[in-house]
């Protein structure tokens, strides 16, 4: 099978609000954090409830305080994991807002990182 992804995907943990209407028609608020963040969308821990593969959701990054991050994404995987549920979701909209204002920007965090020192046993 051949690999869909353009561009690298982070490992790391940036609190993201997801909101999205349930089968009812009542909007679902569920606050997470993202396993991983790729430059056209995210895989993302949710504790409390999933949306349905297939339906648009909101993403509201809030890891940077000057300035939450809001975009709009389609789910297309779920991971129903009852110790740690997770969301696949791919972005259909503000692509340029994203990759500048969440990807680059966990990028630049993982790479300010010094390594840890190791111990000698």
């Amino acid at each position: 099978m051949q690999e869909r992804r353009q561009g690298a995907r982070y490992n790391i943990s940036f609190p993201i609000r997801v909101t999205w209407k349930d089968e009812h028609g009542r909007e679902v608020v569920q606050d997470g954090l993202t396993e991983n963040i790729g430059p056209q969308g995210a895989l993302v821990f949710l504790p409390r409830a999933l949306p349905a593969v297939g339906s648009k959701v909101n993403l509201t990054v809030t890891e940077n305080a000057e300035e939450e991050v809001s975009v709009t994404a389609q789910v297309i995987r779920l991971e129903r994991n009852a110790s740690h549920p997770l969301a696949a979701f791919q972005l259909t909209d503000s692509l340029r807002l994203w990759k500048k204002k969440v990807w680059e920007y966990a990028g630049e965090i993982l790479a300010a990182e010094k390594p840890e020192d190791f111990d000698d046993y």
